[in-house]
């Protein structure tokens, strides 16, 4: 009989949203709501979402989404314009205490010129205190290397002891190959690596999924007893990426003679 059957777990997820705009080409926050409903997950990281902008109805979407699920949220824009807000969020069923937000270091290439950020949680879970991170990378090399060693650093990832249990989750626009998720990797654990089966677990995009580039990573205070591409029918619409789903579980402490 397995032990970790019976322990409490967290299911914490990461959903890149696209403004709550489908393949369908239609914005729903109700659709969203539904699909995080269905996940039966405790707290998920959110990215791309709109506060204010008139191609999202002026809709505070974080709001909304949690809203419709009872949930609490919290919103960090990377971006704004006036009273125009352009960001990410954590909505969860848990209680929580806002630990930091921050703008991302790195400058966007020509071509996307979106700021990124980040957001610190600590969620109250079954668990204890768990430290949750969510955020989302840029589209350049050079910002994302900066931003994965920004997170590592000393002020964040970097100030817990690993008996800390933590959780950095989010669309970091990196495949596993690139010198931004190695550095990641390097400081973490990708769930990836610790269940069995393993594989890429591929999340973008949802009509066809190609790309494993939203990604779950804990440190040695946690373990994962499971992880899920959550693909749904409606999920498949919703938006264009798929969320990902962890079941993590406390790492047994090993006591020193």
């Amino acid at each position: 009989m397995s032990v970790e059957n019976h322990a409490p777990t967290l299911r914490a997820a990461t959903y890149n949203v696209h403004g709550c705009v489908g393949m369908d080409r239609q914005r729903s926050e109700a659709r969203i709501a539904d699909v995080i409903a269905s996940m039966s997950a405790d707290v998920v990281g959110l990215q791309e979402l709109d506060v204010s902008r008139p191609r999202s109805a002026s809709a505070d979407q974080a709001a909304l989404i949690a809203q419709q699920l009872g949930w609490k949220h919290v919103f960090h824009p990377a971006m704004r314009s006036g009273d125009e807000q352009y960001g990410d969020a954590i909505v969860s069923r848990l209680p929580f205490t806002v630990k930091r937000t921050v703008e991302l270091p790195g400058i966007a290439p020509w071509y996307c010129r979106e700021k990124r950020a980040a957001i610190w949680l600590e969620v109250e879970t079954e668990l204890g205190p768990v430290q949750v991170i969510n955020s989302h990378f840029g589209l350049g090399r050079r910002e994302r290397i900066l931003q994965a060693q920004m997170l590592i650093g000393s002020e964040w990832l970097g100030s817990l002891g690993e008996n800390v249990p933590a959780v950095l989750l989010g669309d970091f626009n990196s495949i596993r190959t690139s010198l931004a998720y190695r550095i990641l990797a390097g400081f973490l654990r990708d769930v990836r690596t610790l269940v069995q089966p393993r594989g890429a677990h591929r999340t973008y995009p949802t009509l066809r999924p190609l790309l494993a580039v939203d990604h779950i990573f804990v440190n040695p205070a946690l373990h994962a007893t499971g992880l899920n591409v959550h693909r749904t029918p409606v999920a498949r619409v919703a938006s264009d990426h798929y969320p990902l789903v962890a079941e993590l579980v406390a790492r047994p402490q090993i006591s020193e003679l």
